[in-house]
């Protein structure tokens, strides 16, 4: 049996917590190694456990945990992280996908949903709740009358990939669908990034989704 994914949860209600906790510890697949209040903790814990994924609240006090993700997210050995929001917070996931946090959502996503998200980031995956996506593409595409096009050059295998991340799927699992070695499909997403000007893969996953592929 593999080890379970280490997370470290944060959220500035110790209610939510044990909540979530009680939730993501239920199958044995992710174990919480860590918890903090606010953003400094957050940093604190994250440097104590080395987790597998954070999963952060965006509002806390002192110290946000947009802030906290921000120093985590531009160290070189960034862990993948996602916010924990709700639907009047668009100003802060806007925010979170600037400075490249790698999943969105909602404090109500369903147990199994959210189980299956943080192991999901633990493989290289980006998370986006449907819920969230639509309210998202409008940031990232302006509704404008020339928005951003889809690039002509990209080649087939390139499509493919881009289909697979454009839902979330981790790279491992692109690799299982598309008979490629996990090295390989992390240069077809690299070179995705470049030819679709985004910054990530959840900049490109949500691109992806505005042109339906």
């Amino acid at each position: 049996m593999s080890e379970p994914v280490r997370v470290v949860l944060a959220d500035d209600e110790a209610l939510l917590r044990m909540g979530l906790r009680t939730v993501l510890e239920a199958r044995g697949t992710v174990a919480v190694v860590g918890e903090a209040a606010e953003g400094h903790g957050l940093i604190a814990a994250v440097e104590a456990h080395r987790p597998d994924v954070v999963l952060a609240d965006v509002q806390m006090p002192g110290m946000s945990g947009l802030e906290a993700l921000a120093v985590l997210c531009a160290r070189p050995d960034a862990v993948p992280a996602a916010v924990l929001t709700t639907f009047d917070l668009d100003d802060y996931v806007a925010e979170a996908l600037r400075i490249g946090v790698q999943g969105f959502l909602l404090k109500d996503a369903e147990p199994d949903a959210l189980i299956r998200a943080v192991l999901d980031l633990a493989a290289g995956g980006a998370v986006l709740d449907p819920r969230i996506t639509a309210r998202l593409l409008p940031r990232l595409v302006p509704e404008t009358p020339h928005p951003r096009p889809r690039p002509a050059d990209l080649t087939l295998r390139e499509t493919q990939v881009l289909r697979l991340l454009a839902a979330g799927v981790s790279n491992a699992a692109i690799g299982l669908e598309l008979g490629l070695a996990e090295a390989t499909v992390k240069k077809y997403v690299s070179a995705l990034l470049v030819k679709l000007g985004a910054e990530n893969r959840v900049q490109a996953a949500l691109l992806a989704q505005s042109w339906g592929a």
